[in-house]
């Protein structure tokens, strides 16, 4: 099914719904070097995908010199009902809620709070004793010899994932295990997480390697302390409120319920599409994710996007001095390995170092992010280009939706 958005379309939308945060202006594709007719080839991948059976629904947004060039939608926002996807439906973004929580740590970083290289245990004491798994000796939950860290877990560790915590999903050894048993992503608050968080080793010693994990969450919990305000109460009043994001938070209200896509999965070997995990999201939790807590809207999500692209300024609204900005979409790494070939890692982002490693054809200096769910976006400095890319499957027995998306989106640049 075709639902092409045109121009004319957005703006009425933007003008008469209240229900999004619409805040950046739209532009005919060729006013800003993006080919009209080379879109057509977004249009028929994604609509053979939701024919096909392979997707339910998603959504594509391009962005350039700050204005939206594209916004289109493909498929249902809910099979079972029949709902068509709609522009201003509401997505669980998971770890995309990871770099508005580092945008968060660094607007305090900004007002002279702490410094980077100051240890976490300073601000959450219950991590002065942490120890390191010596994982090699290790042969179960019972039996994880450990030693001292050759120096502290800092807030840039956190930030880049150089922590030397984990996720405890993502590998299989007894700190792993720990962290299951514990029930990490089972406490009730930010403040229970970390104390239950303390009691395990860490899996490497800090700043030696990259190593996805909890830290975030950690930094949401330093962001609580430092501020004296609760977590989603400081991201309402000092980001989502200024930079107009009105649909994104920890839960959907009652009434935008109907807004909320479904989530599916690709199920036996045939990869048939089916209703995927739908609990969380619904009603308010205490439970403040900084790593992968927040829902949100693709329009909600290129205001905090454009701020970043913009030196950290939005219509007139400061989150971020431009250093502040160019400091997190540094590399951070160094020696250490990153996320992947020609990527290293900033504060809350995966840079592109090298433009070609990848096979990806964006620029380097490109930083971006995704969530669990298929949700994704990045921005391209060089092309002055945001790209965002909304779905919702979990597992993805499937190919690469949004790196699909993207690769298409750069070959309709012309200019």
């Amino acid at each position: 099914m075709r639902t092409r958005l045109s121009t004319l379309t957005v703006l009425i939308l933007v003008a008469g719904s209240p229900l999004t945060a619409q805040r950046l202006p739209v532009t005919p594709p060729g006013a800003v070097g993006i080919s009209s007719e080379r879109l057509t080839r977004i249009d028929a991948v994604f609509e053979h995908h939701v024919q096909d059976g392979r997707i339910a629904g998603a959504l594509g947004m391009i962005i350039r010199h700050g204005k939206i060039a594209y916004q289109e939608r493909w498929g249902m926002r809910d099979m079972e009902a029949g709902d068509a996807l709609e522009s201003g439906d509401i997505f669980r973004i998971y770890s995309m809620t990871k770099p508005i929580t580092s945008v968060a740590v660094m607007m305090l970083f900004e007002e002279g709070h702490f410094f980077l290289s100051d240890p976490i245990s300073r601000y959450i004491p219950e991590f002065e004793n942490l120890e390191v798994a010596r994982l090699d000796e290790a042969t179960s939950m019972e039996n994880i010899p450990t030693e001292k860290p050759n120096r502290p877990v800092t807030i840039q560790d956190l930030l880049r994932h150089t922590s030397g915590f984990s996720y405890g999903v993502f590998s299989n050894t007894p700190v792993d295990s720990l962290y299951l048993r514990a029930g990490i992503f089972g406490q009730e608050t930010l403040a229970d997480m970390v104390t239950a968080l303390a009691e395990i080793p860490l899996m490497h010693q800090p700043g030696t390697r990259w190593y996805y994990s909890v830290s975030t969450d950690v930094l949401a919990r330093l962001v609580e302390v430092v501020s004296g305000m609760a977590f989603d109460e400081f991201l309402v009043n000092r980001i989502f409120e200024p930079l107009g994001m009105k649909d994104t938070g920890f839960f959907v209200p009652p009434e935008d319920l109907h807004r909320l896509t479904r989530t599916y999965r690709h199920a036996g070997p045939d990869r048939t599409l089916v209703l995927g995990d739908t609990v969380g999201f619904t009603r308010p939790t205490t439970m403040l994710s900084g790593g992968g807590g927040l829902v949100s809207t693709a329009d909600d999500y290129a205001s905090f996007a454009q701020m970043l692209l913009n030196g950290g300024e939005l219509d007139g609204v400061r989150i971020l001095g431009t250093k502040t900005v160019e400091l997190m979409t540094t590399d951070h790494l160094g020696d250490v390995r990153g996320p992947g070939r020609g990527m290293g890692f900033g504060l809350g982002f995966a840079v592109k170092e090298v433009a070609a490693l990848n096979g990806t054809p964006s620029s380097a200096g490109e930083y971006n992010w995704g969530g669990l769910h298929g949700t994704s976006f990045w921005i391209d400095p060089e092309e002055h280009l945001i790209g965002i890319f909304m779905v919702q499957i979990y597992p993805n027995r499937d190919i690469d939706f949004r790196g699909q998306f993207k690769n298409l989106v750069y070959q309709t640049l012309v200019n």
